[in-house]
């Protein structure tokens, strides 16, 4: 846990000066918190002896620091409170902000085995947990420290037999935090794990809404998310069963520290003749002796809550980057769209080969095209090309240069993919033509969509370009979707366009359509074409038959037709 705290701690230092102001008035609404009770045993002391007109006058005097005192206490727990929630809000808002950066960076295998709704719940839920650690726990351990300090110097002061009575319960009170810091800690990460597992049941669940309506599993999914939310519930449930518990107890231990503190104070006043003042004094500071005592149950079960929810971000923060520029990057410049594999192969994991010593170059402005069955890598190909992964041997070239030596920036920017599950965000046709371009004029759109064979379809619509296409694109026909994200990729300029499966769920009409608009850019980009539908690619330059990982065939169309392999055989059985 220290090792953690160290970890936040450097996490939070750029916020030092608020913190640095907060502590500071902590300090002062302390000294403040100790001098009160010393002024109201000194006027009890004055009453107690007589009053004379200089005692009135004295007392009068003592009264106006009283309500000095009380009016600098208002202003030194606001200062204390205010900027300890600053500093640590803005530090949620730095955290989530890092928290999803560090998210979008990261290589696509560190989502394999990643629910979404898990780690928007790091982002949003875990993060929250920092304002509970450095808006509370930390001023208030420094005050309760501070105060439990002062209020035992002060009680020594006072009479040093009675303040080892006062403070008889305090091991007591310690062994039992230690012991139940290590027993609900576990039950607080429980909780935040099944928290996150909630909202990715959720998140699934709302994006496949349709079908759980389409095959009537409305009933058992209720179930599930209710199994699910009361997981989470239980876990709680169990973390504050332990408070329930410990709580009770320190109030008890506490009790019985007054219990003796009055029964001793009683002995000493009759054998030793502890004056009154001294008597009303050591009451008054046991309140703020044991305040800091009890409140440290509140302290540890914070503390357990907000390191289990930090532990979650701190997994996120502190994960390698697999897949980041070498220290000798350099930009891409003047790309022309030559790609390159060299004896290229890559496994997922050590055990799953999934491209083996596979070698091919095309040629800027040629259309290369990839078939063969599903799951044979395909996919996996082009996005070694955009380098969301880590060839395991052999070299891929852009232009004569090693991918692995340009920037991921520049080398991002010279592609432009067009997937089989296209995403398009929740905005405006206009908005998701220009993502990629976002200082891109009207016309400039107008002329992308108008490539893309989607500008007549665009019109119709009642808002034109100023239609909004729903999450995901869910208020656009497959092949509207597909023909905005091509006006996406036309509109970006690059010279290199991977296209896979961009015909795949669309109707001949529409696919033609989609045909008529590569034929457009063909020649004047590199395109890397993923199909199933061999018609589709019947001009492209070269075609790659890829089975088992390998290539067992290239060529074009006619010379795989005549050649009676695989894809001879996949052309007759479609044109059959």
């Amino acid at each position: 846990m220290i090792k953690t705290l160290w970890r936040l701690s450097r996490e939070a230092i750029r916020y030092r000066t608020l913190y640095i102001v907060a502590i500071l008035s902590t300090l002062a609404l302390t000294a403040v918190n100790l001098t009160a009770p010393k002024l109201l045993s000194a006027m009890t002391g004055l009453v107690e002896k007589g009053l004379t007109e200089e005692g009135l006058h004295t007392i009068g005097l003592m009264t106006a620091a009283l309500v000095a005192l009380y009016l600098l206490r208002i202003l030194f727990r606001f200062l204390s409170n205010y900027l300890a929630h600053k500093a640590a809000w803005y530090l949620v808002g730095d955290l989530r902000t890092r928290t999803y950066d560090k998210l979008e960076h990261m290589h696509l295998g560190y989502f394999h085995d990643k629910q979404t709704g898990d780690l928007m719940s790091r982002i949003v839920n875990d993060t929250r947990d920092f304002e509970l650690l450095y808006a509370h726990m930390i001023p208030e351990s420094i005050t309760n420290l501070v105060t439990f300090t002062g209020v035992l110097i002060v009680l020594l002061t006072i009479n040093w037999k009675l303040a080892l009575i006062t403070c008889a319960p305090i091991p007591l009170i310690f062994l039992s935090g230690i012991i139940f810091s290590k027993k609900v800690r576990p039950f607080f990460r429980i909780s935040q794990k099944k928290m996150g597992e909630l909202n990715g049941k959720l998140q699934d669940n709302l994006s496949g809404i349709h079908e759980i309506q389409s095959f009537g599993r409305e009933e058992y999914e209720t179930e599930q998310v209710n199994e699910h939310n009361f997981e989470h519930i239980r876990a709680m449930l169990q973390a504050l069963k332990l408070s329930g518990i410990f709580h009770p107890s320190v109030e008890f231990l506490s009790s019985i520290g007054t219990i003796l503190v009055v029964g001793f104070g009683g002995y000493l006043a009759y054998k030793e003749g502890l004056s009154v003042a001294d008597i009303v004094a050591f009451l008054l500071y046991l309140g703020l002796f044991y305040g800091p005592v009890t409140g440290l149950a509140n302290l540890l079960e914070n503390m357990q809550q907000s390191m289990a929810g930090a532990e979650r971000v701190l997994a996120v923060l502190d994960a390698p980057t697999e897949i980041q520029d070498l220290p000798d990057a350099g930009p891409l410049k003047d790309v022309k769209g030559e790609i390159t594999f060299d004896h290229v192969s890559f496994s997922y994991g050590e055990n799953i080969p999934v491209l083996k010593d596979v070698s091919f170059v095309c040629r800027p402005g040629q259309m290369l095209a990839l078939v063969g069955p599903t799951g044979v890598g395909k996919t996996t190909l082009t996005q070694l090309i955009s380098r969301f992964y880590e060839p395991t041997a052999g070299r891929i070239l852009l232009d004569g240069q090693n991918i692995r030596h340009v920037t991921l920036d520049s080398l991002r920017q010279n592609i432009s993919p067009v997937l089989q599950d296209t995403f398009l965000f929740n905005g405006t046709i206009a908005e998701n033509i220009g993502y990629a371009v976002p200082d891109a004029s009207m016309e400039e759109i107008e002329a992308a969509a108008k490539a893309a064979k989607i500008h007549d379809d665009i019109m119709a619509m009642p808002d034109g370009y100023k239609t909004l296409v729903g999450e995901r694109g869910l208020r656009l026909s497959g092949g509207q979707k597909q023909r905005v994200a091509i006006a996406r990729a036309i509109l970006r300029k690059s010279p290199v366009i991977i296209l896979d499966e961009a015909t795949a769920s669309v109707d001949v009409e529409t696919e033609q359509q989609i045909q008529q608009a590569i034929a457009g850019v063909a020649g004047t980009r590199t395109i890397i074409a993923i199909a199933h539908r061999l018609s589709t690619i019947r001009n492209a330059d070269q075609i790659l038959v890829i089975e088992e990982g390998r290539i067992t065939e290239r060529g074009t169309h006619d010379e795989l037709v005549k050649l009676g392999g695989s894809y001879s055989r996949m052309n007759n059985i479609q044109a059959n």
